[in-house]
């Protein structure tokens, strides 16, 4: 069955979602996509002087869930898995740059991208990637880069149909549970 497609609103985020993107960021956690240990509590603020609310766009449902499908049974526009979940954030973005130095102040990275497992594959990481194109180019960017571990097939496609390009491989980056993954290294022009 092909799930229903999620038109979400995308925002800036703001100091009051820290923690929805906390509760996201524990609920995503996966050696599919972090390097970084399982969170365990007591859990600290999602944002902090290195993860400010600047940074993040939050994808979240309107309130009829889908702006082209205000009604219907389940939960918000009649999304099934939606049930009770009106106010939720569904997904982030992190746009960053990726150091303080002058000389790549002309590049953006995406640093995270998580989206509630309810809503995987109904479009919320293609509309959340979009509108991080544009939030780095409306920055002034020049390019937008990312990386990726080997093994996550569909955030790599995704990527790729989004027009990134890989850019180099890092054999063997980094274990995970046992196994060595490659960390991928991919960008895009936004000139």
């Amino acid at each position: 069955m092909v799930e229903p497609r999620i038109r979400p609103v995308v925002r800036p985020a703001v100091r009051s979602d820290d923690d929805a993107l906390g509760a996201l960021d524990r609920v995503t956690w996966s050696t599919l996509h972090a390097v970084t240990p399982r969170p365990l509590p007591p859990y600290g603020p999602f944002f902090d002087a290195l993860h400010r609310p600047e940074d993040f766009l939050v994808a979240e449902l309107d309130a009829f869930g889908d702006p082209g499908d205000p009604g219907g049974p389940g939960g918000p526009g009649g999304i099934p898995g939606a049930e009770g979940r009106e106010d939720d954030i569904v997904g982030y973005i992190r746009v960053a740059r990726p150091t303080a130095l002058a000389s790549n102040a002309h590049v953006r990275q995406i640093q995270g991208l998580a989206v509630q497992p309810w809503a995987r594959g109904r479009g919320v990481a293609r509309a959340l990637l979009r509108a991080g194109v544009l939030h780095a180019r409306n920055q002034g960017a020049r390019r937008l880069t990312l990386r990726v571990l080997g093994h996550n097939a569909p955030a790599r496609a995704l990527y790729e149909a989004e027009g990134f390009q890989v850019e180099g491989v890092l054999p063997g980056e980094f274990l995970l549970d046992g196994a060595y993954a490659d960390d991928v290294l991919m960008g895009m022009s936004l000139s």
